[in-house]
């Protein structure tokens, strides 16, 4: 008998900027098929309609179910892993992985327990670099070089097949405790880690660290690295305590120059 795969409910996909309702429900469906049932949406130009639900072809409850956001940053804010499937990109440098060692990330990550996102983007464009700087690493289908385009929804089912691949082969990986995946509990959540980002930026620019230079090669820089230590909650706490004094020596400075 085919063993059923153990389902993990800490597992979103999401879908940014669905231009065609249509894509929404086969993407619903493909998700189904291989047990994943958390699907959330992020300012679609068009919100499911009767022809989602009919390429849904019997997902309805994960179109019904999933919640829409403004922004990528709300619908990943409690998430500890985000992956978003793109295209390589010279622009932003990201660890980069094939789906199937991307699917077994994120069910060990999911086991800890954490959230866990898997972000694809618009149809014609997919995800903005501004986008992508939210993300913690790049997901890439080897697809044909020749001909390489594919449709969200075979995109989103690729994803979908290697989750389920990996959750039969952890057996009860979504349960397992976090010491046995080598995650430590209290990951930071994205929103923390953007907070964390938000006041590095700031003082950064108060003690004039960029002399002048443009800031945005540097934030790079420095989020890839902090994304890559996987800093837990404890951690982003003390960085933003050393920040803070940072700047309160900063505004003192500026008070008294001498």
């Amino acid at each position: 008998m085919q063993p059923v795969a153990p389902t993990s409910p800490s597992i979103r996909f999401v879908l940014v900027g669905t231009q065609h309702p249509g894509n929404i429900g086969a993407a619903a469906r493909a998700m189904k098929t291989m047990g994943l049932g958390r699907l959330v949406l992020v300012a679609p130009e068009k919100t499911p309609d009767d022809e989602a639900f009919r390429r849904s072809a019997g997902a309805e409850d994960l179109l019904e179910g999933a919640p829409i956001h403004a922004t990528l940053a709300e619908a990943v804010a409690d998430c500890t892993l985000v992956l978003g499937c793109t295209a390589r990109s010279r622009r932003v440098q990201l660890e980069e992985l094939l789906p199937a060692d991307a699917a077994s990330r994120a069910v060990a990550h999911a086991a800890t327990p954490a959230e866990v996102a898997v972000v694809f983007g618009r149809e014609r464009t997919g995800l903005t670099n501004e986008e992508l700087q939210l993300c913690h690493v790049a997901v890439h289908i080897p697809s044909d070089p020749e001909f390489s385009s594919l449709n969200l929804a075979a995109a989103v089912q690729v994803l979908a097949y290697e989750m389920r691949l990996a959750l039969l082969e952890a057996g009860q990986a979504a349960t397992a405790p976090a010491t046995e995946q080598g995650f430590r509990e209290g990951v930071a959540s994205h929103a923390q880690m953007e907070g964390l980002f938000g006041q590095l930026g700031d003082t950064l620019d108060e003690i004039d660290f960029h002399k002048g230079r443009s800031p945005d090669s540097a934030m790079r820089k420095l989020r890839r690295l902090f994304l890559r230590a996987s800093l837990t909650e404890q951690e982003v706490r003390l960085l933003r305590g050393i920040l803070s004094d940072a700047q309160r020596m900063a505004m003192l400075a500026r008070r008294d120059p001498g």
